[in-house]
């Protein structure tokens, strides 16, 4: 008896040293409110013979304002000498409906393992965004709001791959990082002006690039003063062969009290398995941040893209957007806001052909603009829970 009181006891001690040793943090968002938009067609697919067909104004809940509604697990082991094991597994899902987003995939947000160094920087696996959307994040002024911000058209569909190994790096104000993906796991439907489907998983033998991804960033952040510069590029499968899509940015930011003013340009080619170019686009942001109290917060942001070619053509219109959002926090975890935005020459999100209507299929909610129309407008109000 008194030997298994000793096992006992060396049990529980040997779990606390374990359990004081690793982390395991639950963690969440959900999302949602009421919009309003107008001037909305129907995404131009194979299966509504490509048309974007009457337009009609929408009222509709949403699910995600200002965040995507997500809930994941993130955690730590450490492994001794400044070393540690990491890993996060986060879910995306729609607040409304309750159905997981992301093409359904369980842990579609982010899905990883690896290892993290203190003195070298972390190495993780698995499904994981992109070098330049991290650089980008701290120099967007909407800072990656769902409803709204352009993000597709700045970043690219790919800016989350499948299969990726991604390196990051922090020595003192400069954060460096970058990635590879064996196969991005983005595939796109047939719109108008592309015959075939984008993208796919990759990861075929005899195939090496097809799919594949790959980029760096490096930003600076000290003080007021932050700035940015980042590659991507994406392989994606176009019919038998693999076209090529490279986008390149610079961002900086300054902060003066309350205010924080920022805004970036961004380059961006593709071109088809023969190379010949697809598209060819100069996108440029600006805008502000300001709190005007503790509770109370206001964003600006200006977007513009300078579409050189598309598909051949060279004087298409090109599209910008202003959008504004207010956010009252009851508390750390809690806030009410209102979001609005005005497109021209292009839908919400600045959704049109040169963004393959992939925010639209994203989110299952459509903001291709209707036939005859050339501009939209969009308001939302919503409240948004973190835990």
């Amino acid at each position: 008896m008194k030997k298994s009181l000793i096992a006992l006891a060396a049990l529980g001690a040997f779990a606390g040293a374990a359990q004081a040793q690793s982390s395991v943090t639950l963690y969440g968002v959900v999302d949602a409110n009421i919009e309003y938009v107008n001037n909305v067609g129907t995404v131009p697919v194979a299966t509504n013979g490509f048309n974007r067909g009457q337009s009609h104004s929408v009222a509709r809940m949403d699910a995600g304002g200002l965040s995507g509604s997500r809930w994941g697990l993130r955690g730590t082991e450490d492994l001794g000498g400044g070393l540690k094991a990491v890993f996060v597994l986060e879910s995306g899902f729609s607040s409304d409906s309750g159905g997981l987003q992301q093409s359904g995939r369980l842990f579609g947000r982010q899905s990883f393992v690896g290892l993290e160094s203190n003195s070298v920087g972390r190495f993780t696996f698995g499904r994981q965004y992109v070098s330049m959307f991290d650089a980008l994040a701290n120099f967007s002024p909407t800072a990656y709001s769902t409803q709204y911000e352009p993000v597709v058209l700045q970043q690219g569909p790919n800016y989350r791959e499948d299969n990726t190994i991604k390196y990051t790096g922090k020595f003192g104000p400069i954060t460096a990082g970058a990635h590879w993906s064996f196969g991005a796991g983005v595939a796109l439907p047939a719109t108008v002006g592309v015959a075939t489907p984008i993208g796919g998983n990759g990861e075929v033998p005899g195939q090496f690039r097809r799919d594949t991804g790959y980029g760096a960033a490096v930003a600076y952040g000290a003080g007021p003063f932050g700035a940015t510069i980042g590659y991507d590029q994406w392989n994606p499968t176009i019919g038998t062969g693999n076209g090529t899509v490279k986008k390149a940015a610079v961002a900086a930011s300054y902060a003066y009290g309350p205010a924080k003013i920022m805004g970036g340009y961004r380059w961006g080619q593709q071109k088809n398995a023969a190379d010949v170019l697809i598209q060819r686009d100069d996108f440029y942001w600006i805008g502000a941040n300001y709190q005007v109290t503790p509770a109370i917060g206001l964003t600006l942001e200006y977007n513009y893209d300078n579409i050189k070619s598309l598909f051949g053509d060279t004087h298409v219109a090109n599209p910008w957007q202003v959008a504004f959002i207010a956010n009252y926090a009851f508390s750390k975890r809690t806030d009410v806001y209102l979001t609005t935005a005005y497109a021209k020459n292009a839908g919400l999100t600045m959704e049109s052909l040169a963004t393959t209507y992939a925010t639209s299929l994203s989110l299952g909610n459509s903001y291709a603009l209707a036939n005859g129309q050339s501009s939209m407008f969009g308001a939302a109000i919503g409240i948004r829970h973190k835990f």
